[in-house]
């Protein structure tokens, strides 16, 4: 299997699309970007690997007429959510033998007696509990690892606090430090064997016993052969805030502008004008019938009105990035928000709130402010016409979403056509992997700079 690969490499998440020659979606992968830029590219990759034989099983299944008694889809799911859970009990492993490395050190192991009992039970008690997370329905606050694992460590490190087990911040550092390597690093984990464990974990839930044995091992067969179906990677395009950090030639870098409005086009070939608020900056894109950028502008360097805007104020309020939007969505009252300026942002929220302001009200004010300033963007950038498509991380925000519905509204008339699409955030990393096909097709393909070296990657 050849494939094309797109990279975005944001300042919050790092994003990976993976194209077939004939330019369909084999995988995408996101992962946060870490402290570490080359292993959140890597980790990204691999996660949109991992999608690629996920397409590849479905494809597989589908074309192989004994797989009619059996719901694929669900198998599919199934296995999906199992892998997952494999891939997590891996890390928890590997958090642990940190923690023992940290402990045999200077700077942990003076508080080791006292530390690492708890954190070996709360560790057991992470892995004992993993299945749950991952059963049909589960409601997962995040899939990434920092968040799951996180989760279920503070609330068994703040159990064992209250009864007098442990010192909480000695048990926190020793997690924080941990989990800081664990990102840091690349796992040498063997897809085959995480998918074969997967297999094993899914079968049962799925296949009843109505379903005959040489269908069971049809199924194991395509399982097998698929994860060692070798992908060769042909091409490679990079993009997004630390894009320039890829390992990738300078022909193969490619701006966030060009590669937001041709992702965006391709989803929506009818959109003429794209705004894309990520992590670190917001654009607003007018692009032509073929997707190619023919006006931009940005937000100046200021993060005010960006995703990380968004993520200070979820911390000030200790709550998670996702909350903020349904929370605003309950506001009942308008109050004005002086400034969106970050540095000040914390001060006046609580200055705010200890007069008595309700949080949903200011969160909402907060929205209103953020995606007034994206509308002076549009504006100077060309304005909507027609078809108008939301991309980057804050489109998943529902708060964020409603109002921008209602100042295009408002300034261009209630016919505008708005595009959001679940996979938005992905926009970026498509429009790289679109220039990637480009590239291939073109006959002047970009590899890795490894890779042209003929160092194996």
């Amino acid at each position: 299997m050849k494939c094309v690969v797109g990279i975005d490499l944001g300042s919050t998440t790092t994003k990976a699309v993976l194209l077939d020659e004939r330019g369909s979606v084999l995988g995408q992968g996101i992962t946060n970007s870490r402290s570490n830029y080359a292993v959140a590219s890597s980790v990204a990759r691999d996660e949109a690997l991992t999608a690629a034989r996920f397409t590849m099983l479905e494809r597989a299944f589908e074309s192989d007429q004994r797989m009619g008694s059996v719901e694929t889809q669900t198998l599919l799911e199934r296995l999906a959510a199992c892998f997952r859970l494999e891939v997590y009990l891996a890390q928890l492993e590997q958090l642990g033998r940190v923690m023992e490395l940290l402990l045999a050190g200077d700077q942990y192991g003076r508080h080791r007696s006292e530390t690492e009992a708890p954190a070996r039970d709360i560790l057991a008690e992470c892995i004992r509990d993993a299945p749950q997370l991952f059963v049909p329905g589960a409601r997962r606050k995040s899939d990434f690892f920092r968040d799951l694992a996180g989760a279920a460590f503070m609330a068994g490190a703040e159990r064992r606090a209250r009864e007098g087990q442990v010192v909480f911040e000695r048990i926190v550092a020793l997690f924080d430090r941990a989990i800081f390597d664990v990102e840091t690093w690349l796992m040498n984990v063997e897809f085959a064997t995480l998918l074969s464990r997967a297999l094993d974990r899914a079968l049962p839930d799925v296949i009843t016993d109505s379903v005959r044995s040489d269908v069971r091992d049809e199924i194991k067969a395509i399982v097998d052969r698929v994860a060692t179906v070798p992908i060769e990677e042909c091409s490679y395009v990079g993009t997004g805030y630390g894009r320039q950090t890829l390992p990738f030639p300078k022909e193969a870098v490619r701006s966030e502008i060009l590669c937001h409005g041709r992702g965006a086009h391709r989803v929506f070939p009818g959109t003429r004008s794209v705004l894309d608020i990520g992590g670190q900056d917001t654009k607003a894109l007018q692009v032509d019938d073929s997707g190619m950028v023919t006006a931009f502008q940005m937000n100046d360097r200021c993060a005010a009105g960006c995703g990380r805007y968004l993520g200070y104020i979820a911390d000030e309020l200790n709550i998670g990035l996702h909350e903020l939007g349904p929370l605003a969505l309950q506001s009942t009252k308008v109050v004005k928000i002086n400034s969106t300026c970050t540095v000040f942002a914390g001060a006046e929220l609580r200055e705010r709130l200890s007069l008595g302001q309700r949080r949903e009200d200011i969160l909402a004010a907060l929205h209103r402010s953020i995606l007034t300033r994206a509308m002076s963007l549009i504006a100077r950038s060309g304005g909507i016409r027609n078809e108008f498509t939301f991309t980057g991380g804050v489109c998943k925000n529902p708060m964020a979403t409603k109002v921008l519905g209602e100042l295009v509204a408002e300034h261009y008339g209630s016919d505008i056509v708005i595009h959001t699409h679940p996979d938005s955030i992905y926009m970026g990393a498509l429009g790289a992997a679109l220039f990637a096909l480009d590239d291939l097709q073109a006959g002047r393909a970009r590899l890795m700079l490894a890779q042209e070296k003929g160092i194996a990657s």
